[in-house]
């Protein structure tokens, strides 16, 4: 399974803001966002493109443009809605899917009840939205979601990862890349990244 680790200075001190439990909502919240959005300049790097004919205000001029690539941000309900609107500020033209799964806090098993996927779902390239890849339950079984309903291409861009997380999506997916901005130690007993930053939603959406 490919695995692109994103080293950037920008992204490793946005990460720094978001591990800190000083860090309030609002500013956690735009920090998600910011990252994705740094996230995305990599994870969409082989976006073909085409020429195209234009006018400047001096002179005629081939320039290049994204060949008709369909897109779909897949967040996963609720924390992945965090880094979609980061990502829609540069590709407004994507569509959202949603899928919800969440994680039973006693069996750290993924339990479903949720999934919108546009009806083209097998004519756009898929980028699955979680904050953190920890179990990889959830990251699996959207993937799953996602082949099931006939799409070909399929990326996970997970801002903070674990490696039962990783090993995970490389035993049953091994053909979904993922980007990720670091791969903490491990778990916990409660199925929490060590070191991590917490439970990624609660901090986006200030509850607990």
């Amino acid at each position: 399974m490919p695995i692109t680790l994103l080293t950037h200075p920008l992204i490793q001190h946005k990460l720094t803001i978001l591990r800190d439990i000083g860090t309030g909502v609002k500013i956690f919240r735009e920090v998600v966002g910011e990252i994705a959005m740094l996230m995305c300049y990599e994870a969409m790097r082989d976006l073909p493109l085409e020429d195209i004919e234009l006018m400047t205000p001096v002179a005629a001029s081939k320039s290049k443009t994204i060949s008709g690539k369909k897109l779909a941000l897949v967040p996963i309900l609720r924390a992945g809605l965090g880094m979609v609107e980061g990502i829609l500020n540069l590709v407004p033209s994507a569509k959202v899917a949603h899928i919800g799964i969440y994680r039973n806090p006693e069996t750290l098993k993924p339990v479903e009840y949720y999934c919108k996927l546009p009806p083209d779902i097998m004519e756009r390239d898929c980028f699955i939205l979680d904050p953190m890849l920890a179990t990889g339950g959830t990251a699996a079984a959207a993937a799953s979601y996602l082949k099931e309903a006939g799409a070909r291409s399929i990326k996970l861009l997970t801002i903070l990862s674990a490696p039962p997380g990783v090993e995970k999506m490389e035993l049953e997916h091994p053909d979904v890349e993922v980007f990720t901005c670091a791969v903490d130690s491990h778990l916990n007993d409660h199925g929490y990244i060590v070191p991590g930053l917490g439970d990624a939603g609660d901090r986006i959406f200030g509850t607990k």
